[in-house]
């Protein structure tokens, strides 16, 4: 029991040392520092990384298998023909992710296989993605607090009218 808490107490130390070190080193060595990152994360020569690994790795879904579940729906394309997750990609490709009511476009500039830090991601592919939608669009209008109870005809009219559904009077 003794040995498996000194371990923990161990395993915590040098992660938190690890963390500050690199957090350190990130934001003093600028992209130097971050292109190394990227070649830390890279795979070894002859190595091939997954769609579904990469598209986690530079931090264009949540989690692997959000990534993979992405690619057996058809959400994932890869120069333009869909691909399954276990799909190889290579420099130069043209990846697009429909994810969260968005299309992602991006060309890959770095393959690599382990998630990094989002400034490192950015460098590892070339975003030609459409803007977003702006939330002005898509804002809802009238919406009420729960529990306030069933609208008066006063708050009815106030609804209609921000809805654009009001009478022209």
């Amino acid at each position: 029991m003794a040995s498996g808490t000194q371990s923990g107490t161990r395993r915590n130390g040098a992660g938190a040392g690890a963390g500050a070190g690199a957090g350190a080193a990130t934001t003093t060595g600028g992209t130097a520092d971050a292109v190394a990152v990227a070649k830390a994360a890279a795979p070894a020569s002859g190595e091939t990384v997954r769609v579904d690994s990469w598209i986690w790795s530079v931090r264009l879904v949540k989690t692997r298998s959000m990534g993979a579940t992405a690619c057996r729906g058809g959400h994932v394309r890869v120069n333009g023909e869909r691909v399954k997750p276990a799909y190889a990609v290579r420099v130069g490709d043209e990846v697009r992710l429909r994810h969260a009511d968005r299309e992602r476009v991006v060309i890959v500039k770095r393959v690599i296989r382990k998630r990094v830090g989002p400034p490192v991601a950015a460098e590892c592919y070339v975003d030609n993605s459409p803007p977003p939608p702006p939330r002005a669009a898509v804002a809802p209008a009238g919406i009420r607090d729960r529990g306030a109870g069933r609208p008066t005809k006063r708050d009815r009219r106030e609804l209609e009218r921000l809805r654009g559904l009001g009478s022209a009077e």
